[in-house]
């Protein structure tokens, strides 16, 4: 029979029929979906999943955090925003490993969903996709290392899922350590590291950046991406670095800061700056003089710095992906005042239905905030997250 016959004849039936027959509909359309899906996207596991395969796995994984990890998404992230209500940044400095770790232990998932394993932004030049223009990012911050060969020992400080590490040890046949705090993105990293065949060339590791659990001199180049600016103090997160990494060799980051544009006296720039720290876990945001002179305190010498975002022959800027959207098929679209109330009930609804966790709209809601304030930080050039600085630890 038609669909429209089988909804038809369903509405005469008895309750408990009409529910199981509502479950099976929806579950055919579903499986239906995937079935599409799979010819549209293919079927490798890591990568070859469309927006559904993806949507299901995030749930999967959301309700498996609560059952086996005990993490109730609900009072964490009431925790987080606790947290972030404090005017003071010394509190949230103070609670940084908890503010941190809370954070990327709620976002994690909707930032692999959503964006992919690489956690940054990048601008895009002429005929790159979004992917293309993140890797070639990450390519050219590897460049700065001082042209290491294959096998040479690197570390990767703030790896995510490592999504960043696996592209550059492809790349550059090193072999990549990443350190990262929170527990889950440990296990992730290393899972996608083995199904990518990685496995024995690079791995993710628990730490705190603060006390990195290496010996000195241990590494022949450290780089970081947009991931120091989690420290409550650059020169704490700078000093470990310099310690592990051997004399003569090079550092190489992409920081996260405020420019000389930003005015702390001006209201929108104060808002800008708050949906930043609020929506990306960070305690506070430093300017970049603060960094380039954090660096220089603990030994290093600067060779080259500059503000990436400014660079020519851009065809899109880093914060276009975050900047409002009519179009439903984009993921622009959740940026508009439509967008943002349907994924927010939307969301509600399946904590309603238990499909997730109670307190993932509330998630949403914070890496949403966190979105629009970066893209008018973005637009106001009152914020950068790829200030690029290359430095080298002395010989002596």
């Amino acid at each position: 029979p038609s669909s429209g016959a089988f909804w038809s004849n369903l509405s005469s039936e008895p309750n408990a029929v009409r529910a199981a027959g509502i479950v099976a509909g929806c579950s055919a359309a579903i499986l239906s979906l995937r079935a599409l899906e799979e010819m549209i996207y293919g079927g490798d596991q890591f990568s070859g999943k469309g927006p559904i395969g993806r949507t299901v796995d995030m749930i999967e994984t959301f309700l498996d955090q609560e059952k086996k990890r005990k993490v109730v998404v609900n009072d964490w992230i009431n925790e987080y925003n606790a947290l972030h209500k404090a005017d003071d940044a010394e509190v949230r400095n103070t609670a940084y490993a908890k503010l941190v770790n809370a954070y990327y232990e709620l976002a994690t998932l909707f930032y692999e969903w959503g964006w992919g394993a690489s956690f940054h932004f990048a601008y895009r030049m002429r005929g790159e996709s979004f992917s293309e223009g993140i890797r070639r990012h990450e390519y050219y911050l590897s460049t700065f290392l001082g042209g290491l060969k294959p096998k040479s020992k690197v570390l990767d400080v703030g790896c995510g899922i490592g999504g960043p590490y696996r592209n550059i040890a492809r790349f550059t046949g090193w072999d990549v350590t990443g350190i990262t705090l929170n527990e889950y993105q440990v296990q992730r990293g290393n899972q996608l590291a083995a199904a990518e065949g990685l496995g024995s060339q690079c791995r993710s590791v628990q730490g705190d950046f603060l006390a990195i659990p290496f010996p000195d001199s241990s590494f022949d180049g450290v780089y970081a991406i947009e991931a120091t600016c989690h420290a409550p103090e650059r020169q704490k997160v700078y000093r470990e670095i310099f310690r592990v990494l051997k004399p003569g060799q090079y550092f190489a980051c992409y920081e996260w800061c405020l420019t000389d544009k930003y005015d702390k006296n001006n209201s929108k720039h104060q808002w800008i700056k708050k949906r930043i720290e609020e929506g990306d876990g960070l305690p506070d945001i430093a300017f970049t003089g603060e960094v380039s002179k954090a660096l220089k305190d603990v030994g290093f010498e600067v060779m080259h710095e500059r503000d990436m975002a400014l660079d020519p022959n851009q065809a899109k800027p880093w914060y276009l992906p975050l900047c409002p959207s009519w179009n439903p098929f984009t993921q622009r679209f959740q940026f508009n005042w439509l967008g943002l109330i349907l994924t927010k009930y939307m969301i509600k609804m399946m904590e309603w239905a238990y499909l997730a966790p109670k307190g993932t709209s509330k998630i949403q809601v914070m890496l949403q905030a966190g979105g629009m304030g970066c893209a008018q930080g973005g637009l106001t050039g009152t914020f950068t997250p790829m200030y690029l600085l290359v430095c080298r630890k002395p010989l002596k």
